[in-house]
């Protein structure tokens, strides 16, 4: 269920844009216990001038590789499970990238019910996996 938004500068390569969705929905799977193929990602690739941030934030400093990652999930996960989603991403991409950890902006947005999504047909669909 949940749908994730990449947005990062459009000179990555293929590869590295590739690994980066690839170790998110590997952290969802692992953390927030989703099935395989509930695969929904959006790679947005920017320009330079269209990434706006500071190069130092809470003690954190950035560099020109950037990633945001948006995902909206549905609720009733714990902070504990949110924490170790955060860490097992950052904690992936960094190792399987040239990105850093320090340059891994997540942002999770809950969803409070299956009531809000579609998958298609025009329906609302009743997912067996969500509580």
């Amino acid at each position: 269920m949940p749908f994730v938004r990449i947005s990062l500068h459009k000179e990555l390569n293929e590869k590295v844009k590739n690994q980066i969705s690839l170790c998110v929905h590997q952290a969802l799977m692992q953390k927030f216990l989703i099935p395989e193929n509930d695969y929904f990602h959006i790679i947005e690739e920017l320009d330079a001038n269209q990434i706006k941030y500071p190069k130092e934030y809470l003690g954190i400093r950035h560099t020109d590789r950037m990633v945001f990652l948006q995902i909206i999930a549905g609720s009733g996960r714990t902070e504990n499970q949110k924490r170790e989603l955060y860490a097992e991403i950052g904690k992936s991409i960094s190792a399987t990238t040239e990105i850093s950890i320090n340059d891994i902006i997540i942002i999770l947005i809950e969803s409070d019910s299956y009531y809000n999504w579609s998958f298609g047909m025009g329906k609302i669909q009743k997912l067996t996996h969500i509580k």
